[in-house]
């Protein structure tokens, strides 16, 4: 059912200075020995805010660079923060940019500084902070890469949510939110703070996790930044829908965007690709028709005349939906033709060749990610990097290619794409995982009740020994379409070190092994999901690698959710953790931001209420529950709201069935807080060590402050 992808903890993936891996590895004090240094250990908690992601890789102009951001967490100030790099292309300098905050105290905190991009003529690179004493809200800066400060570029009321440059370097596209009334500033600085004001709604879906209530005229626009005058047009005319994705062409004449212009856009899924000239209040013109989304990260031919896309699937199937790559032209004389129709994988993160003739993407198949070029003349795929593992973030320019890529025992790290093969260009999370003893992570292969073949995998505690039969958890992941992969999962290893076989289970409605697979749990939520996790539960018993009387099961959102229908259709496991779950999809039917989903895949309640009692049954059946389960949710949470787990806890508490409710305030569906993350997982263990092995809870340990 809720089917936002959310893989909690996937993008824990961690870096340190070039000169601290070489000095960690090579450069020891004289006289110490490699037998000397501090024997790997298994993750800890203590080492999880170690951990760092490294994201959004951008290829200079010149193709001698790539920015990328890097996101540490300050324990001090209880957050995350991220800052920009520069590695080389050769991989011999690794810069770091700015300078977020070191401590929560810290009065000249700068904060963080997202979404790299570089001017078109390499020499300044730009990127979108909020930084304090300056203007209100998001901004763009610009960082001369020849040194000095960096100085605000924009000054705009509302959300600023992307940009881009146009290719003579001379204005910005800007994607603005604009505030709901003008407000001044009280001239009394003692002034009592403005009384809060009723939210006035009158939209269909009304909120969203994050944003919080949807207001009539919160849509996203898209305006013209004069970045030498700082004049500020709008580009279309129309401010009734929302405008995204904004791409230049080459040529500098036309902006392409992504827009639904249905008469209640809230009603449907119906996003096209649209082009307008780059001039203010230009007529658009919409170059896709297609009864479902066309969109995603869309791009320009190098000749301007042809534009990439991705098309999902109709509204019905739109939550388990695989993207297909298209091509449009953008004078809009010829239908838009799918190149992938024929690969039952989803694709994205296209990007044309310097010679137009094909198309680069990341594929995603059966618990990998690899980056493929697809022949625009036959449609034909080329995997790009035969390596097991996860691409993302692909990006390119001047036939130099740059993605993110992470395996099983490696977090996510710079790549250069050359040549059909990877070469490493950051090396921050070297010294870390030289520190680590990881456990052992491999496929594994099951068969469900009615003969399907489940993939998934299981990971083993690190020293492992064979004919031992450990512990397990089955950590189920959310979306349900996404998939549990080649990545390097702190979680997994986690629990590993905590002396748990970690079971991760690719079952029907998960993305990676076609549409007919995604697409089978359509209307019939925790039925064939079920069976697909038990048989893998089944597999690693029969292959002597979990003991089946000391099994846990666990997830978050649609994780959450089928470990509600495990627990109601198994007793087999002695544990249970329902994160951001529900067993009643009725109870949040209006209270979460899923109503095209009810309303256009199952039907409203009152149409069908014997089918919501049906994928109700972990509610209506709470009696058939005797596993001990925790529950947990956040206050903010739109996406699936606490009320979810609130009812479950009450219903099993009702029943006397050993439960705890844990509740997180002011935290979204994905956490923010890096304190509430670590109490999670102190809690997880605490949990499933006590019922699972009868060991009392061990003391917390509080994380190492993260020094720069």
């Amino acid at each position: 059912m809720i089917v936002t992808t959310y893989h909690f903890c996937t993008s824990m993936r961690a870096l340190a200075i070039i000169a601290c891996v070489f000095g960690g590895a090579a450069g020891m004090a004289a006289g110490q020995t490699a037998a000397s240094a501090p024997a790997p250990h298994p993750l800890t908690l203590n080492d999880l805010f170690r951990l760092q992601e490294v994201g959004n890789p951008q290829v200079s102009p010149d193709g001698k660079w790539v920015a990328y951001t890097v996101s540490t967490v300050n324990t001090a100030a209880d957050k995350r923060t991220t800052d920009l790099w520069m590695v080389s292309w050769d991989g011999t300098e690794d810069i770091e940019l700015t300078w977020g905050a070191d401590s929560a105290a810290d009065p000249n905190a700068l904060g963080s500084s997202e979404s790299p991009r570089w001017s078109p003529d390499g020499k300044y690179l730009s990127f979108m902070a909020e930084r304090p004493g300056m203007a209100k809200g998001t901004q763009v800066w610009v960082l001369d890469r020849r040194g000095g400060e960096a100085h605000q570029l924009t000054n705009v009321k509302g959300h600023l949510s992307a940009y881009a440059w146009s290719r003579d370097g001379t204005k910005l596209v800007l994607g603005i939110q604009p505030e709901d009334e003008p407000q001044d500033e009280p001239k009394d600085a003692d002034k009592e703070k403005e009384k809060p004001k009723p939210i006035v709604i009158d939209r269909y879906h009304f909120k969203q996790d994050v944003e919080g209530y949807l207001k009539n005229n919160s849509h996203t626009q898209l305006w013209l930044f004069d970045v030498a005058t700082h004049k500020l047009d709008k580009l279309t005319p129309d401010s009734a829908y929302d405008e995204s994705n904004a791409v230049w062409s080459p040529d500098g004449k036309q902006i392409a965007y992504v827009s639904n212009h249905d008469p209640d856009p809230d009603r449907s899924i119906h996003t096209d690709v649209w082009v307008v000239d780059a001039a203010p209040k230009s007529i658009p013109r919409r170059l896709t028709n297609y009864d479902g989304p066309d969109g995603g990260r869309i791009c320009w031919s190098p000749d301007s005349k042809w534009i990439a896309f991705l098309r999902g699937d109709p509204l019905k199937l739109w939550q388990y939906s695989e993207s297909k790559l298209g091509i449009v032209a953008a004078d809009g004389n010829s239908p838009a033709r799918i190149l992938t129709a024929s690969l039952d994988r989803a694709v994205s993160e296209p990007f044309f060749s310097p010679d137009g003739k094909s198309i680069e993407v990341v594929v995603e198949d059966d618990r990998n990610e690899y980056p493929a070029s697809v022949d625009i003349a036959s449609g034909k795929v080329h995997r790009d990097a035969g390596d097991s593992g996860t691409a993302m973030e692909l990006n390119e320019s001047d036939e130099h290619a740059a993605l993110v890529w992470t395996s099983n025992d490696e977090p996510g790290e710079i790549y250069a794409l050359e040549k059909g093969s990877l070469r490493k260009l950051t090396h921050h999370n070297d010294t870390l995982m030289g520190e680590l003893k990881l456990g052992q992570t491999r496929d594994i292969t099951a068969t469900s009740q009615d003969g399907t073949e489940v993939h998934g995998l299981i990971t083993l505690p690190p020293g492992a020994q064979a004919g031992t039969k450990y512990p397990m958890l089955l950590f189920i992941h959310g979306g349900p379409n996404g998939q549990d992969g080649h990545e390097f999962e702190a979680l997994r290893q986690l629990f590993a070190a905590h002396g748990y076989a970690v079971l991760n289970v690719n079952y029907r409605g998960s993305s990676g092994r076609g549409s007919a697979y995604q697409q089978a749990i359509a209307d019939d939520w925790g039925h064939l999901e079920i069976q697909d996790l038990l048989a893998a539960v089944d597999e690693v018993v029969k292959e002597g690698l979990v003991d089946p009387n000391r099994m846990a099961v666990g997830g978050w959102s649609y994780g959450g959710i089928l470990t509600d229908y495990t627990i109601a259709s198994t007793n087999r496991f002695k544990a249970a953790s329902s994160g951001a779950g529900t067993g009643n999809p009725s109870a949040l039917y209006g209270i979460d931001e899923y109503i095209l989903q009810y309303d256009n895949e199952i039907g409203p309640p009152w149409r069908d209420t014997q089918k919501y009692i049906q994928l109700g049954y972990p509610f209506f059946h709470a009696d058939r529950i005797h596993t001990p389960t925790l529950f947990m949710g956040g206050t903010s949470d739109f996406n699936v709201p606490l009320n979810g787990g609130e009812q479950m806890y009450q219903a099993l508490r009702s029943l006397n069935v050993p439960t705890e409710l844990i509740v997180y305030p002011d935290q979204f569906h994905g956490f923010t807080r890096p304190s509430f993350i670590l109490d999670r997982y102190q809690r997880w263990f605490d949990w499933y060590d006590k019922w699972v092995l009868g060991k009392a809870p061990a003391p917390a340990v509080p994380a190492t402050p993260m020094k720069k």
